[in-house]
């Protein structure tokens, strides 16, 4: 026979294990470059910063068709980022209020 106590442990076992709090949502968002261009550096920032974060992409660029998986969990929970993509040949785009958790494709045309 299951102990009381053991078996409220095992309640809460369960409790936890299907508690899913929005800060474990997924933040992986697959950026593909679609513009005809090649993309120099990816920002994502979020909403009301006032600057752009690190450049996402490093030292590495984008080409026309490729596609890079970007983390992009700040360690703040937050969902809502501003996106700021960099070409090749000076232009840029930015895109406001990107909401992360719940798209899982990011795409430049």
């Amino acid at each position: 026979m299951i102990s009381r106590l053991a078996r409220l442990g095992f309640g809460l076992a369960a409790l936890v294990a299907f508690a899913v709090p929005a800060s474990a949502a997924n933040r992986h968002v697959d950026i593909v470059n679609s513009s005809g261009k090649v993309l120099k550096h990816f920002y994502a920032s979020t909403v009301g910063t006032d600057s752009w974060e690190e450049d996402i992409l490093g030292r590495d660029t984008l080409e026309n068709g490729e596609t890079f998986d970007a983390n992009i969990d700040d360690g703040t929970g937050a969902c809502k980022y501003d996106f700021k993509g960099v070409f090749a040949d000076g232009s840029s785009r930015v895109r406001n209020n990107v909401d992360v958790c719940s798209i899982s494709t990011f795409t430049y045309r």
